[in-house]
């Protein structure tokens, strides 16, 4: 009996020497030499070198300090390109943008007569029927501004459905035949938050506004599981190139969810993603409100916390509620999409449950809607002054006096910097010239002291991170235009910018302790790129290109050499 004890205290002892061995301070997975790393860690903003043990940071400094004290099976040379902490989309639709690659495109139609001759072309390559789905039309960029009608798609689409998003996802598009199986006619009335477009004779246009396309969308045979799950694993694809690290997917449903945790199981979710689940009635809020939150679950992976709801439409499809009418539309002051009462009720089971409230606001009478009513379910929980975070999706159009609320009542605003710069050509026509000075706000918000996490409402704009900061310190179109920029006392700096897309969307999302900054001890998450996007003159920032995406340690996207990529 001594004997097996003394044997099993030496096999203990030596699988202890042996452990301490192998984790020494000194042994990392990969070390980063040679950069230009911007760590967004106030006590040591810029280095040359890190060190990576597992999924984490081990150590950032010199070159000397990192050779001298670490050692690992992988050293990358990054030749002086610079590293980043990795991007984060604070507000972006991971399985909407997949679907958009797997469906028809209507993004950079110039015409309606443009959209609906790629729409000819669909119906030509699809075999055995079923239905036409695109997204991306945009009437603003069409000659005259006005929205589409049915009778184009009826021309190149009699037998076929269609049904077209636009690019907001506020409005769709349908020919004919998906009334007739919708059996939607002039009868039809209007629903509460939503406007079926009629023309002067009164008879339907196939166009749908907000809550409108919800008898539509009924129709449509919804995607397979595996359908869904090939959606996001493009699009993981396609962000993980852009230089993302994680997403803030806003909308998703317990399916969403069961394929998230599906593809992590198995080991093909090289991502991470901050889960908003549908609100409304939505049974997917019901049960995870019941449940609780899931909170940083595989390995950081998958984060289930919040849950969204819709408080108004869009300014594209004039659904954007206002206070006053539209300059552009007299009489039309836009859509509510959700009572007070249900927003209220949204609010206080989210305070109960330990979830985050994220409501998408985009008109001025909208966001005060919103503060309005969190303001009164902060007060009738007791929760006024505690670490809330309820946010407010665009905030696109604010009242001035709505502006020191964000930070009076510790609402975040996550904007999106491409909006500003897609919506400047026709934004004014909507709000006129003293209404535009509240909207997309950004260096008003920042100067009463709140962050701006920033995202691309993806598949909404593009993905590209880049284009975002882009716009965040420009305000010009990728032409340059205006001179100047639009508005340009509402830009951020390029500080500011790289917070947005890095450390304020860490704390929008309760990580900021995590990730958001490169700093041992967090998620070894690092974009590193081709240029140097915080010295580069502006136009060159747009043709900036991902060299490497690492998360959790492991390089996901390693760019082609001729491209810039690392080659190791």
């Amino acid at each position: 009996m001594k004997k097996k004890v003394a044997v099993s205290a030496l096999v203990i002892g030596a699988g202890v020497l042996l452990y301490s061995l192998l984790s020494r301070p000194g042994d990392a997975s990969m070390i980063l030499l040679n950069g230009v790393i911007y760590t967004l860690d106030e006590g040591k903003p810029i280095a040359s070198a890190l060190a990576i043990r597992g999924d984490r940071i081990l150590a950032v400094g010199s070159d000397h300090e990192i050779r001298s004290s670490y050692r690992a099976e992988k050293t990358i040379d990054l030749g002086g390109k610079p590293v980043y902490p990795g991007f984060i989309d604070s507000h972006a639709h991971l399985e909407g943008l997949g679907a958009a690659l797997m469906n028809l495109d209507l993004s950079g139609t110039l015409s309606e007569e443009e959209a609906a001759g790629r729409v000819a072309r669909a119906v030509r390559d699809t075999a055995g029927g079923g239905w036409i789905r695109g997204r991306g039309w945009d009437q603003n960029r069409w000659p005259g501004n006005g929205f589409p009608t049915r009778a184009s798609l009826d021309r190149v689409s009699a037998s076929v459905p269609v049904f077209l998003t636009r690019v907001d996802g506020h409005a769709v598009w349908v020919n004919s035949k998906a009334l007739a199986i919708a059996g939607i006619d002039e009868k039809t009335p209007d629903p509460p938050g939503g406007r079926i477009v009629r023309d002067r004779k009164g008879r339907l246009t196939g166009v749908f506004i907000d809550n409108a396309v919800d008898a539509l969308q009924s129709m449509i045979p919804p995607p397979s599981e595996e359908e869904r799950t090939e959606a996001i694993r493009r699009a993981v694809r396609a962000c993980v190139a852009s230089g993302l690290t994680e997403v803030h997917d806003m909308g998703v449903d317990s399916g969403g969810v069961a394929i998230y945790r599906s593809l992590i199981d198995r080991g093909q979710f090289p991502f991470r993603v901050y889960v908003a689940l549908r609100g409304s009635s939505s049974g997917s809020w019901a049960r995870f409100r019941n449940s609780g939150p899931l909170k940083e679950t595989h390995a950081g992976r998958l984060t289930v916390r919040a849950v969204k709801f819709y408080a108004d439409g869009a300014l594209g499809s004039r659904g954007a509620a206002l206070i006053e009418p539209y300059s552009d539309d007299p009489g039309n002051r836009g859509l509510t999409l959700t009572s007070r009462a249900e927003l209220l009720g949204a609010a206080e089971e989210a305070l109960d449950a330990g979830f985050q409230l994220c409501t998408h606001a985009i008109g001025d009478r909208a966001n005060a809607f919103v503060l309005d009513v969190y303001d009164e379910a902060l007060t009738s929980r007791g929760a006024k002054g505690r670490d809330i975070r309820f946010r407010v999706e665009h905030a696109q159009v604010l009242s001035r006096a709505d502006i020191p609320r964000f930070k009076a009542l510790g609402v975040i605003p996550v904007m999106q910097a491409s909006h500003c710069t897609s919506d400047m050509p026709w934004a004014i026509k909507r709000l006129g010239p003293e209404r535009i000075q509240g909207a997309y706000a950004w260096r008003s918000l920042l100067r009463q002291g709140s962050i701006v996490p920033g995202g691309s409402d993806f598949p909404v704009e593009s993905p590209n991170p880049l284009w975002g900061f882009y716009a965040a310190v420009t305000r010009q179109d990728q032409n340059g235009l205006p001179e100047g920029g639009w508005n340009p006392g509402e830009r951020m700096t390029r500080e500011e910018a790289l917070r947005s897309y890095t450390l304020w969307g860490a704390f929008a999302g309760f990580q900021e302790k995590e990730k958001g900054s490169i700093e041992p001890g967090k998620w070894a998450d690092l974009v590193v790129l081709t240029d140097d996007i915080m010295k580069i003159d502006p136009p060159k920032i747009l043709t900036t290109r991902v060299a490497a995406t690492i998360i959790a340690g492991e390089v996901v996207y390693d760019a082609p050499r001729e491209s810039g990529g690392l080659a190791q």
